[in-house]
């Protein structure tokens, strides 16, 4: 599966690789709509348009944006759980002997396909809707152990049980159904299902959004726990961010199919460059009062324009407080460029602003 022109133990020709855990370029994913039983205009949803970015082993990337924008596509088209219309998805995974190696995820046939499901997993949104009901949580975690591995059915019983104890559960818990848990606790066997080939790379998708916030906090902090102790890197996709700010070294902020702001998550947070994330902080909430009352909240007109007809140069432009006036907006689509060291910026009128 290896390819010898792009060594495993450094930096890819492309820019990709080195101590990236996962690389990203230019991913696109597109549906085609319409021409159904009565005829019609046939279209396409682009619903990823050109998506780039890395990530660094053992840390957490933010994907953050209004429902719709392409995260949770962006995300399924990684893991080629969707197939991806284009790009290119580079995978540093760990070998059994000891070292790392590059491999593209689209490239890869079926066969090596199966292989790269050891070293990349998903945690959904519902925990519920991702355990089949039907099953125990012992059958449901040891079913990947079934079918990746050789082990026998006592060792099987014996990973669930470490499993279930990593995620904070009583091994004891393996013969009952997902319905005789809480929202949280599902939660758990989720991570405890998707950790059980021993990864090195989780996507996230919204995986406290149904949870209750006190719940969400005990979630929040045991992923934590185990990225530090098993060196994981993680894909975290969400639209509150609250709790991007909180678990996030580095956000990456979508807009209808395409990333317009990208920076760690103190530099992001503290001086966002684009008009669309200075509208998103602005909503966030302060727990104190004073900052609160003084605070200005952007709020946006008109709604998100559709996929199927983005608007010609930059997509935001129609809502935009600074360039809905610009012809430059209207006609010239703004590359993703560094503006300051580690913040790259989509928008030809960036600034740095300061959001209380």
């Amino acid at each position: 599966m290896s390819d010898d022109s792009h060594p495993s133990n450094g930096a890819r020709p492309d820019g990709t690789g080195g101590d990236h855990a996962l690389s990203v370029r230019d991913l696109v994913k597109t549906f085609a709509v319409g021409g159904g039983m009565f005829g019609g205009e046939k279209g396409e949803v682009s619903a990823v348009a050109g998506v780039s970015f890395d990530i660094r082993q053992g840390r957490t990337l933010g994907l953050v944006g209004e429902s719709g924008c392409g995260k949770s596509t962006t995300a399924r088209s990684i893991l080629r759980l969707i197939e991806p219309t284009s790009g290119q998805v580079v995978l540093r995974r760990r070998l059994e002997g000891g070292g790392t190696e590059h491999i593209d995820v689209i490239a890869a046939d079926r066969r090596q396909l199966r292989e790269l499901r050891r070293h990349m997993q998903i945690v959904f949104q519902d925990p519920f809707a991702s355990l089949n009901p039907r099953m125990s949580v012992g059958a449901a975690i040891g079913e990947l152990l079934e079918v990746h591995t050789d082990m026998s059915r006592a060792a099987r019983k014996e990973a669930v049980s470490g499993l279930l104890q990593l995620v904070g559960m009583n091994p004891n818990i393996a013969d009952r159904y997902p319905h005789e848990f809480s929202g949280g606790q599902r939660q758990r066997i989720g991570v405890a299902r998707a950790l059980a080939l021993n990864p090195g790379f989780l996507i996230l998708d919204e995986p406290v959004s149904a949870l209750d916030v006190s719940i969400q906090a005990q979630v929040l902090n045991l992923l934590e726990e185990l990225q530090d102790r098993l060196g994981l890197t993680y894909l975290f996709i969400a639209h509150d961010l609250a709790v991007v700010r909180h678990i996030c070294d580095d956000t990456a902020v979508m807009y209808l199919g395409k990333i317009v702001e990208q920076a760690s998550t103190d530099r992001l947070f503290a001086r966002p460059m684009h008009p669309y994330t200075h509208a998103l902080l602005s909503a966030v909430p302060t727990p104190n009062p004073k900052i609160q009352r003084q605070r200005s909240r952007i709020l946006l007109e008109g709604d998100v324009p559709s996929p199927i007809n983005p608007p010609p140069g930059c997509r935001f432009h129609t809502r935009c407080p600074v360039g809905k006036d610009k012809e430059i907006c209207r006609t010239e689509e703004p590359l993703l460029e560094e503006r300051a060291p580690g913040h790259r910026v989509a928008c030809h009128f960036a600034e740095a602003k300061t959001i209380i």
